[in-house]
Order: C-alpha cells, then structure tokens, then sequence
C-alpha cells in the first residue's frame, strides 16, 4: 500500500514538472506562428523602406551621364537598398509559406502550393533585378563602360516588367484558395480578382516612352501599389484566425 501511495505521489509530481513545460512549448509554437503570419506586413514596410532609399532609375536607353550619375554617384545609398530588398524578399517567401500553410489547413492545398511557387519566382526575379542594379552600382558603372551598362540597365527594367506575371499568380492563387476555404467574403474575391487583372497588364507596359513604358507610372507605381495593398488585406486575414499550435 505504501509503495502504491508513493508510486502515485511520484507520478503527481512529474506531471506537475511537466505542465508549465508543456504550456511554454505552446505560448512558443503560437508566438513563431503569429510572427510568421505577419511576414506579409514585413515584407510591405521592407519593401517601402528599400524602394524609397533605391530612388528613381534612370529609364530604358538613358545617357551615359545619366546612367553614370545615379549608379555611381548614389553606390552607397543603392548598396544600402538592396540589403533591405533581400530581406523583401525573405519576409514575401514566409508570407507564402504562411498562406500556404493556412489554405493548407482549410483543404485547399493546391492553391498554397500555386502560392508557393509564385512566390519563389517573383523573389527570383526580384533578386535578379537587386543583383543587377547592385553590381552596376559596385564597379560596372564606374568602368565607363556605357554600352554594359546601359544593357544591364534595361534587362533589370524588363525584370521588373517581367515579375507582372508571377505577382499576377501569386494574387490569383491567395485569393481563390481563400474564397473557397470560406476565409474572405465575396467582396474580397472580386477585388482579388480585379487585382490579378491589374498587375498582368503590368506584363504589357512595353511602349518606348510615356505612361505604359517599362519604366513609366503603371509599371513603376501602379502595378507595385496594388501588388502591396493584396498583401496587407490578406495579412490581416492570416492574422485574424487563431495560430494552430505547431511543433518547431
């Protein structure tokens, strides 16, 4: 009997030892997880911080003087821009992450990994167009070399045109796998849906010069600003449903 009582009093103790450990592990899991749903709202406040400092590129067939002045001139400031362009991109590879994981959830996995895969090639170019603009403002422009530089000047204008595409299926896919988990209204949807629109016209901005240019307004600010309005509705989204409790 004593032997009995004293096994009991043992097996109380470790579970009471064990409770708070348990209940740390989940106060954890949910912390990561909330932080990891608000990467959407990280990648916004990045990718306004590293586009502001960035300035204004010079446009598709520039002058030498032009192309000159701005990577050479503003290195320092570039370089600084596209350390915060790399973290743009690792916050928008977790928001997909995050997306994933919640469409995942509701039965619509197909649509995450739709999610996913966008994401992965609108970071991919979005890097390319970094790299460029970050070696032209390392050494390539100061060399002189106007013909390289101006040719690398314009394929990172052609990146950007060119990510229209994929930032179109990322919209498309976070937006349909929602509205069929039942996550977002109908009003939502159709605003997604006006939004993928949007952003594949940016893939047609090919005109020389002028509003519909590479470098004009639509690609420059109308396109982007649509792209970052998605992402902060759809964060909150992610943010509104309560944190699954996940092992890390």
């Amino acid at each position: 009997m004593t032997q009995t009582m004293d096994t009991r009093q043992g097996s109380e103790q470790r579970d009471r030892k064990a409770a708070p450990t348990s209940s740390t592990g989940v106060n954890t899991s949910v912390f990561w997880e909330r932080l990891w749903r608000q990467s959407g709202i990280n990648f916004v406040v990045s990718f306004i911080i590293a586009w502001v400092i960035y300035g204004y590129q010079p446009q598709v067939g520039a002058s030498s003087d032009g192309l000159v002045g701005f990577y050479d001139g503003h290195r320092t400031r570039i370089l600084i821009a596209a350390v915060f362009a790399g973290l743009t991109v690792l916050n928008l590879l977790w928001f997909a992450a995050a997306l994933r994981t919640t469409l995942a959830d509701a039965g619509q996995d197909g649509w995450g990994a739709a999610a996913t895969a966008s994401s992965a090639a609108v970071g991919g170019l979005f890097l390319l167009f970094v790299t460029v603009s970050a070696a032209l403002a390392y050494s390539i422009a100061g060399s002189r070399n106007h013909a390289l530089t101006s040719g690398l000047n314009d394929f990172a204008w052609a990146c950007a045109v060119l990510t229209s595409f994929p930032r179109a299926m990322l919209i498309m896919s976070g937006t349909f796998g929602l509205w069929r988990a039942g996550l977002i209204s109908n009003a939502l949807f159709a605003a997604g849906v006006a939004a993928v629109v949007l952003v594949l016209l940016g893939g047609t901005t090919w005109l020389s010069g002028g509003f519909w240019a590479p470098e004009g307004a639509y690609s420059r600010f109308v396109s982007p600003i649509i792209g970052l309005v998605w992402v902060v509705v759809v964060s909150r989204v992610l943010l509104a449903r309560s944190p699954a409790t996940r092992g890390w």
